[in-house]
């Protein structure tokens, strides 16, 4: 199963292939480099689906759970001071994602979406420390009567190159469920109350829709 965000890339990485390869086929007469070439593209269409790629994932919902909202690794578990919402401290959690790993954000707990903001900015890697606040990114503030509120960034890196958010004020969502995506290589905070439990441990690798990551 592929996500929707993917299907005009598909459908046009398509297209480029299929016509490189009977390109190649024409032009190109020596066999070796003929087929290396297309052998080379093949492999590049492969790379593309498998990005784009939604796997099933069976979430057990929990409103006591906080769950990975992306595939990745835990790269950041600190203390730190919030400034564009909570104005005070919260524990973050930092996964970030390389370009084989599934992109599809998942809502890490059930509740109301509080705040949803889109903010333009650079494309510093995405481990870099300013990423969470110089980089593109949206900020999404869910709530529930468990944790009270809880933020989660979609932060951009040095490849990609669009943030995809569907997140709404004002509206219910349910844990697991699709919140976005981001195309080619990013990084997901949370930022969750200081008396929450963390689940995980810095270099874990976490799966997105299943995994617990924090709770009560």
């Amino acid at each position: 199963m592929f996500h929707k965000e993917g299907f005009k890339i598909l459908t046009i990485t398509s297209l480029i292939i299929v016509i490189s390869i009977l390109l190649a086929d024409k032009f190109l007469h020596t066999a070796w480099i003929q087929k290396t070439v297309q052998i080379s593209l093949l492999i590049l269409f492969l790379l593309v689906l498998q990005f784009f790629r939604n796997p099933k994932r069976n979430t057990l919902l929990n409103d006591a759970h906080i769950i990975a909202p992306v595939d990745g690794k835990v790269v950041v578990i600190e203390e730190v001071y919030e400034p564009e919402y909570f104005k005070d401290k919260r524990l973050q959690i930092s996964i970030f994602m390389s370009p084989i790993n599934v992109h599809v954000t998942r809502y890490a707990m059930s509740g109301l979406v509080k705040y949803s903001k889109y903010h333009p900015g650079k494309y510093l890697v995405a481990w870099h420390p300013k990423a969470s606040t110089e980089n593109e990114r949206t900020t999404v503030v869910l709530e529930n009567k468990s944790f009270g509120e809880v933020m989660y960034r979609q932060i951009a890196g040095a490849l990609a190159k669009r943030i995809v958010n569907y997140a709404k004020e004002g509206e219910e969502v349910v844990q697991g469920t699709d919140a976005g995506f981001i195309k080619f290589g990013s990084r997901v905070d949370l930022y969750v109350p200081l008396n929450t439990q963390i689940n995980v441990k810095i270099g874990d690798k976490v799966k997105g829709g299943e995994q617990i990551v924090a709770s009560k």
